[in-house]
This record gives C-alpha cells, sequence and structure tokens, in this order.
C-alpha cells in the first residue's frame, strides 16, 4: 500500500503532508497509523524544531473517511472501541507534542479535519478555508476532538457548533480563536513562514516547557501551590545551558546558538 504521507524537511521544519487529495485527506486507520507514528518520530528528533502539518490537493481533510467509518460502525463492539481508541491517540500525540506544531489548512477541514487544526499550537488559515464539526449530520458526535476544539472555541461556541454542525469560514474561525492567522490563499505560505521564522528565534526547550507550563496552569486558581509551581519552573529553567546562552547572547547583542544561521 502507498503511504498516506509525505515528509518534506526544510532545514530545521518538518512539513508532514497528508497525502490523499483525491479523497479530500480523509483518514482512515492507514492515514491514522501513519501520522501517529510520524508524529512520535518527529518529536523525538532533536534536529527538528517545528511541525508544520499540511494536506496536498484541494482540502487540509475532510475528517473520517465515510467508508472506513461505516466499517467500524458494523464491527463488533470491542474492535469498534479499539480503532476509536487509536484515533483518540493520534489527536493525544499531536496535542501533546513537544515540539511546536502549526497547521496550514488551504481548504475545507471538516469534522476530525477541525480538529487536526484545533490540536495543533498554532493554525494558520487561507481566505478560502472553511471548518466544521459536522459529525451530528452523520448521526455520530465529535467524540475524540471535542477537548481540542473546546479548548479552541470554548464551551459556549461549542454548544453552537457541535450541535449545528454549521460551516465556520476563515474569518470567524479567527473571531473563535481557532486560526490564529488568516492569509489569502496565495499569500499563505508567506504567513505561515512568518511564524515559523518567529518559532525558530525561541529556545527550543523554553519552547517545550512553555507548552507544559500552559498545561499546568490552564484552569487552575491562583493560589499558592500554583505561585510555588511557576516559581520552581522559572527557577529550574533559568539554571540551563540553554537559558544562560539566551541571555548571554541579548546582552552580547548577537545570535543565540539556536536560531538557524547562528
Amino acid at each position: 500500500m502507498n503511504s498516506c504521507l509525505d515528509i518534506e524537511h526544510r532545514g530545521p521544519v518538518a512539513w508532514l503532508w497528508m497525502n490523499r487529495a483525491e479523497l479530500h485527506n480523509a483518514f482512515d486507520e492507514h492515514l491514522i497509523a501513519e501520522l501517529t507514528a510520524a508524529l512520535q518520530a518527529l518529536d523525538a528528533d532533536e534536529a527538528v524544531r517545528v511541525i508544520v502539518l499540511a494536506g496536498r490537493g484541494k482540502s487540509f481533510s475532510a475528517g473520517a473517511d465515510l467508508n472506513w467509518m461505516k466499517r467500524q460502525g458494523a464491527a463488533s463492539q470491542q474492535d469498534n472501541l479499539a480503532d476509536a481508541r487509536k484515533l483518540a491517540e493520534l489527536f493525544r500525540v499531536l496535542a501533546s507534542c513537544s515540539t511546536p506544531t502549526l497547521a496550514r489548512v488551504q481548504g475545507a477541514a471538516m469534522g476530525g479535519g477541525m480538529g487536526l487544526a484545533a490540536a495543533c499550537d498554532i493554525c494558520v488559515a487561507s481566505t478560502a478555508a472553511s471548518f466544521a464539526t459536522s459529525e451530528v449530520r452523520l448521526g455520530i458526535l465529535p467524540g475524540v476532538i471535542s477537548p481540542y476544539v473546546m479548548r479552541a472555541i470554548g464551551e459556549r461556541q461549542a454548544y453552537r457548533y457541535f450541535q449545528t454542525a454549521e460551516r465556520i469560514s476563515a474569518a470567524r474561525a479567527r473571531e473563535l480563536g481557532l486560526a490564529h492567522e488568516v492569509a489569502e490563499p496565495d499569500q499563505l505560505d508567506t504567513a505561515v513562514q512568518a511564524v515559523v521564522d518567529a518559532l525558530l528565534a525561541g529556545g527550543p526547550k523554553a519552547q517545550a516547557a512553555s507548552k507544559d507550563l500552559i498545561r499546568a496552569v490552564a484552569h487552575r486558581p491562583v493560589d499558592a501551590a500554583l505561585i510555588e509551581d511557576t516559581a520552581r519552573r522559572i527557577a529550574e529553567l533559568r539554571a540551563t545551558p540553554e537559558a544562560r546562552e539566551g541571555l548571554s547572547a541579548f546582552l552580547d547583542k548577537r545570535v543565540p546558538a539556536w536560531k538557524p544561521g547562528a
């Protein structure tokens, strides 16, 4: 079977292309397995500083392949649940990457495709992009993507869009917090590159620690335990070689060692 993915390395940036353009990059068990394995491998590679998730062809991802969903619906409860757990694991792996992740959304991101965009740290969308949690129109629900979509758009908006399955324009996606940047189609890659350049300017260990910090702080009360935790985190990071290099580079007015071209 041909691979469902293309992995393109552009220096320290790995471009992970879903490559089922004829099926609008809808995912089945094969693409799920390949994406999960590729994300784990790239996240473990210290030479990779940024992962860009993209889709070949007209669409970013139409979500689940309906033929695959139909097969799983007819499977035994045990097999159906095991398959759903593999899909849930894909989103967990993407959302928990230590490496910065960026979704490049050039077209439709439906159902699980919207989930992929939401699970990435950053989403840059074309004005031609559209999003939807379309599952209820098929008689199902946005189960495994819900934590990541709700993290992006909030509980209140989820009540609307999970039930109506309305199409969300790129402009509306930005208003909701799902898309960070929106660009005209011919400027999409320029907009992606601007964010990538900003990411490459930061210390990789500091970025990973910052992602962990967000997970630790979000939705917690500001109490003595949280204050102590944040103080401990900055104290520990300040003592690392990366922090010493970053501070020295700033004071010496030079480029830090981790930045490409340094």
